[in-house]
């Protein structure tokens, strides 16, 4: 059967896979904590097993980190057959007028190949620098930088190369890189909704910023795999997915790290001589050609490697190049299994003299921002007002149920389930997760009398996951 999303559904034993192993692998994840949010199986171009863990679900978007990269890839691609441009033209020729007074020998040497292979001849990542650029002018302050080496000859994950490849994509067409690709790619594949993060200036971010469904990441899968093809239409031409995915450069020799099987056009080569798009904290889009298997996953997981190897380890070796006998029994179990997929939330302990915490606590300066938060206490939630430099945004914490509204996150209001639970006479716990993001936090609220220590853990990110501890005065 068919369902909205255009794919096929099938039985995993009709497309060559047992269903036990699929259960193994959701095994795997737990015995791993790993925190995976949603995940898609497709083989022969069928979704064999798909399972979102609550709160997460179908229907929302999730947002892919550096997944984006292989979009704007993607993009360069459909450039390059329409005649836009070359992987071998110039960078500086797009830009004449945000170009530096002095073009050193690599500044010039650099081509459009080079920013898709991550092999600008920067010894650093030059994001930070790029993004942080006072006027708002990314492009003008990439252009400023040293390269130090030769373009070609050294790998660096450079997430601005991305951007500047959006950037060129916008000079040629005055497009963003969404509007571009939405009539090319997303509404052939039935990709709706997406929506991608820009610069100071309007162009589309390149690197990070998409947003889009697990089955969306699936189906950009199940392209690739097909090799440009999709519903007896070329929409890409097989010899560009075939450049963008091979090895361009070496980036590592540890024959174990998947980081180190070298780099395509924003796509990692893995081993099993298969290839991926990734992005932080666990946003895969992974296709292995030889065994007609594409995986789709979104997490908050640290360990990426991990999730891999639970794909490497349990599922291709479950693969079989013809059908396997119908195993109703294991099927019914599996199927069970992904329909009651589910994060933890709190317990919901509810304290009967909760009302004398009630009020308004205020923090000093703080790296959170997070000036002060504001409790009330009902009988079957928390009530909680969290001001920050945006404003304030209330979030209901549900007794042993996740209630759904907002959370405030440095990319802005977005949608959350929350919930709560009282681990002592003292001690209140607060959890929020961010559904449309990696993301979820624990908050520790530590009560005394006129006070409150409160204590902020992530389930993953870039700095520390467990932020120093405030100290907040009843107001």
């Amino acid at each position: 059967m068919a369902l909205r999303d255009g794919l096929q559904r099938s039985t995993p034993e009709s497309q060559g896979v047992d269903s036990a192993a699929i259960s193994r692998l959701l095994d795997y994840f737990a015995e791993k904590e790993l925190e995976i949010h949603s995940i898609m199986l497709l083989r022969n171009g069928k979704v064999i097993a798909e399972g979102w863990w609550d709160p997460y679900s179908a229907d929302r978007p999730h947002m892919l980190f550096s997944l984006s990269k292989s979009f704007t890839s993607t993009a360069i691609g459909f450039a390059v057959q329409e005649g836009l441009l070359t992987v071998d033209d110039k960078v500086c020729d797009f830009f004449p007028d945000q170009l530096p007074e002095k073009v050193g020998p690599n500044l010039a040497a650099m081509r459009v190949r080079h920013l898709l292979s991550m092999s600008t001849g920067h010894e650093e990542d030059t994001t930070g620098r790029v993004t942080s650029a006072p006027d708002g002018d990314w492009v003008k302050a990439f252009l400023s930088l040293d390269v130090e080496r030769e373009p070609g000859t050294y790998f660096v994950y450079n997430t601005a190369a991305t951007y500047m490849l959006a950037a060129i994509l916008h000079k040629l067409t005055g497009q963003t890189l969404i509007d571009y690709l939405t009539p090319r790619l997303f509404e052939p594949l039935g990709i709706e909704g997406a929506t991608w993060e820009t610069c100071p200036r309007g162009i589309n971010t390149g690197g990070y910023g998409l947003n889009i469904k697990t089955a969306d990441i699936a189906k950009f899968g199940q392209l690739y795999l097909q090799r440009g093809m999709w519903e007896g239409k070329q929409l890409l031409s097989p010899e560009w997915i075939e450049e963008a995915t091979r090895k361009h450069i070496d980036n590592g020799d540890d024959p174990n790290n998947d980081w180190n099987q070298g780099y395509g056009y924003q796509f990692w080569r893995c081993r099993h001589n298969v290839y991926r798009g990734d992005g932080a904290f666990g946003q895969f889009c992974i296709v292995a050609s030889e065994k007609d298997l594409v995986v789709a996953i979104t997490s908050g997981a640290n360990d990426m490697q991990g999730v891999m190897n639970g794909i490497w380890d349990i599922i291709l070796p479950a693969l079989s190049p013809a059908a396997l006998p119908e195993n109703e029994a294991e099927q019914k179990r599996l199927q069970a299994r992904l329909a009651e997929l589910a994060l933890p939330i709190l317990p919901g302990e509810k304290l009967e003299k909760a009302a004398k915490f009630a009020g308004r606590y205020v923090f000093p300066a703080n790296d959170l921002g997070l000036s002060s938060i504001t409790l009330q206490f009902g009988s079957d939630a928390c009530e909680g007002n969290l001001e920050l430099p945006y404003g304030k945004t209330p979030v209901t914490f549900g007794y042993g149920y996740n209630a759904e509204g907002v959370f405030p996150a440095p990319q802005g209001i977005t949608p959350a389930y929350s919930s709560a639970t009282w681990e002592d006479d003292n001690t209140l716990v607060l959890l929020s997760r961010l559904v449309e993001t990696p993301f979820a936090y624990t908050m520790t609220l530590k009560f005394a009398p006129g006070k409150v220590d409160l204590e902020v853990k992530a389930n993953c990110g870039f700095g520390q996951s467990e932020l120093p501890s405030l100290e907040g005065k009843l107001e």
